[in-house]
């Protein structure tokens, strides 16, 4: 089992970084107990079981928030709980009778998890927001793009899954820990735009150092380089250099056919040079299939990789060999990461059907079968959906 063995979960069912977040502490390990709606629904875009890979390795209890019978189990549950992982707006678990203080007068060693976009207070923190948001506002979204034209949206990687699921992620860990010193628990409030604005703490540094420019696509990480750049080959597939070493860049210039002492492509640095470089790059490199380009290049130190799409990467031969992606329930997905030596980190299960274990879940919080029954008829919780 993983490094989190013995540790219990209980996650206030919720979209985006929260999933992200319950499924790496299961994939370690954590007993993660997901606490879907008995009653409604969760907005925003949903993705059905058994597609929703974010959801796999939990168990599913369905529970009433509104009804205080169903708090009630929330708190049962939190008895022997170590953490709470949440990702509604401010105050709305409050209202709930589940806010962390509430919370942790009643179980004082919780660590009370909380991930919203604009974080717990703040003169917008109650608005609505999406992961596009919260990254313009901490300064990350402005630095994407190509030049001359608009920011892009890097999917919902930066704000949503780096600058939110895992920062709940490593905050819950570190509250675990020192719970275990203290015998207190604390609460975590982890903020996606928070968590993007850490992520550009580099850039933040080359900017005060005179090495980055506002202006997008003119920074050595941004596209405007053209030794950190991807190209397109032949075949209409593309490739992607890293070269900002100079060692790196004296072998691209070697295997990938350059004169490296030509003007253009001489002084590495040189930013006038680097729009005609990119130009002969990309001539050259439409001159071979990426096929060819990784037969040549693979195996050097250029800092070199194909662009594979998505249904690509889990056959490169290197994610075969460290079995990156694994096949479950009849789709594939990112197996478990990081990974350990001794403690074996594994996806403990696939997405379960909502409210699957409301009945094994209860009885294993001491419910007698006549409480859950009484439970059951007054909809405080409910059992799996058809």
């Amino acid at each position: 089992m993983g490094p989190l063995q013995g540790v219990k979960i209980i996650e206030l069912a919720g979209i985006g970084p929260v999933p992200l977040c319950g499924m790496m502490l299961s994939d370690m390990g954590a007993e993660v107990i997901r606490v879907d709606r008995a009653v409604g629904a969760i907005g925003g875009i949903q993705v059905e079981r058994p597609y929703d890979v974010l959801g796999r390795g939990r168990k599913s209890i369905r529970v009433n928030l509104k009804d205080p019978e169903g708090v009630e189990v929330i708190y049962r549950l939190l008895e022997t709980a170590d953490a709470l992982i949440e990702g509604f707006r401010p105050g709305v678990t409050e209202r709930m009778g589940l806010g962390p203080e509430d919370v942790l007068a009643r179980c004082p060693k919780i660590v009370y998890g909380r991930m919203t976009g604009w974080g717990q207070e703040g003169p917008i923190s109650n608005i609505a927001g999406h992961d596009i948001n919260y990254i313009a506002l901490a300064g990350s979204l402005s630095a994407i793009g190509p030049k001359g034209g608009k920011p892009t949206p890097p999917l919902n990687l930066v704000g949503d899954f780096g600058g939110g699921g895992m920062f709940l992620f490593g905050g819950v860990l570190c509250g675990i820990i020192e719970a275990m010193k203290s015998g207190k628990g604390q609460v975590v409030d982890a903020a996606m735009v928070d968590g993007a604005a850490v992520l550009t703490a580099a850039i933040y540094g080359f900017r005060a150092q005179g090495m980055w420019d506002d202006e997008r696509g003119n920074n050595f990480a941004d596209g405007g380089a053209p030794f950190y750049e991807t190209y397109e080959c032949s075949d209409g597939k593309y490739i992607s250099l890293g070269s900002i070493e100079p060692q790196f860049y004296a072998e691209l210039m070697e295997l990938g056919g350059f004169d490296a002492e030509d003007p253009v492509f001489k002084e590495q640095f040189n930013k006038d040079q680097w729009p005609r470089s990119k130009e002969l790059m990309t001539e050259r490199f439409l001159t071979k299939t990426r096929d060819e380009w990784c037969e040549i290049m693979q195996q050097s130190d250029i800092c070199f990789a194909p662009v594979l799409g998505m249904g690509e990467a889990p056959y490169h031969p290197h994610n075969v060999e460290r079995n990156a992606f694994v096949e479950l329930d009849g789709w594939m997905q990112p197996t478990p990461a990081p990974r350990f030596n001794r403690t074996v980190q594994e996806i403990q299960g696939p997405t379960p059907v909502m409210g699957s274990d409301t009945l094994q879940v209860l009885l294993d919080t001491g419910y007698s079968e006549s409480e859950i029954d009484s439970l059951m008829s007054k909809v405080a919780v409910a059992g799996a959906v058809e």
